[in-house]
């Protein structure tokens, strides 16, 4: 399967009532993460589909694909409040490019959101290296993926063995829940990575507990799952949403910081030199009053 196979078949997808619900699930989750990131420069990496920066209010936004396929609408998400859209300044602009060759450059971007990216990247490790070259030190990252420990990840891993089987015996090949693209990367195994390339993890969440239902009237029923699961099992989520920040070690303290340091510097000096020559002053004193007594 190619690549823009595997993004039309997400898209597909993402139009079945289990991706429909996810992606109301990550859109909330994508709202509140990108509300309070601030800066001028924005970027989301795939999955158009998501409105993933549409809470944010940097000035200069882009949404980038490296697929020539151009994703019909979905139906409108629900806004989580009602002055989202007047935020934005201007629509994010659209453009195509390579994942792991970004046309921008180093310390330009304050803000990165890649929704399943890295799951459809050609090289996820790549990706994550590009992404830290252009974010600007103390910039934001926000990643949401499918999560392998959970019903929907167990699903796929069987009917994963079951299609390996059917091919060998030359059957149809059926029963995947989710999209056959990429490889899911797992929570811990991500934050792992993110550490070494130096960013710092500020929070992790997981959501979409109900079971890996086709229908519409089924996921309704398990509906109550949403509320145990965040309480009792939250990490067994179908999904999750991970938020870092890229920290530089050893920066130097510039303008009125370095300053006051300086200046900090100086008067020190000045009250060294005012108490070195003090000895000298009380010797006199002392010699004065010796020379009245005698």
């Amino acid at each position: 399967m190619t690549r823009d196979e595997s993004i039309i078949e997400l898209g597909s997808w993402l139009r079945t009532p289990p991706g429909l619900y996810l992606l109301a699930w990550e859109q909330d989750r994508l709202d509140h993460a990108v509300t309070d990131a601030f800066g001028f420069h924005a970027l989301q990496l795939g999955l158009p589909e998501l409105e993933g920066l549409r809470a944010n209010r940097m000035p200069h936004r882009w949404v980038a694909s490296d697929s020539l396929h151009v994703p019909e609408a979905l139906p409108l998400q629900p806004q989580r409040d009602t002055h989202i859209s007047t935020l934005a300044v201007q629509e994010p602009i659209h453009l195509h490019c390579e994942y792991d060759a970004l046309p921008f450059p180093d310390a330009s971007i304050d803000l990165v959101v890649l929704p399943h990216s890295l799951e459809l990247a050609r090289d996820p490790h790549l990706t994550l290296r590009e992404v830290e070259r252009v974010l600007v030190p103390e910039g934001r990252i926000v990643i949401a993926g499918f999560n392998p420990a959970s019903l929907w990840g167990l699903r796929q891993r069987a009917g994963r063995a079951r299609r390996g089987v059917g091919l060998a015996r030359g059957d149809a090949a059926t029963g995947l829940f989710l999209p056959r693209a990429g490889d899911f990367l797992g929570y811990w195994r991500l934050r792992d990575w993110l550490r070494l390339l130096g960013f710092e993890v500020e929070s992790g969440h997981f959501g979409c507990w109900r079971p890996p239902l086709s229908s519409q009237a089924w996921l309704d029923r398990f509906g109550w799952m949403d509320r145990v699961g965040e309480r009792w099992w939250p990490v067994l989520g179908a999904v999750y949403t991970v938020m870092a920040v890229k920290r530089v070690r050893g920066m130097r303290l510039v303008g009125l910081i370095k300053q006051e340091k300086r200046q900090a510097r100086q008067a020190a000096v000045v009250a060294q030199r005012g108490s070195a020559r003090q000895p000298s002053t009380r010797n006199e004193t002392e010699t004065a009053l010796a020379e009245l007594e005698t």
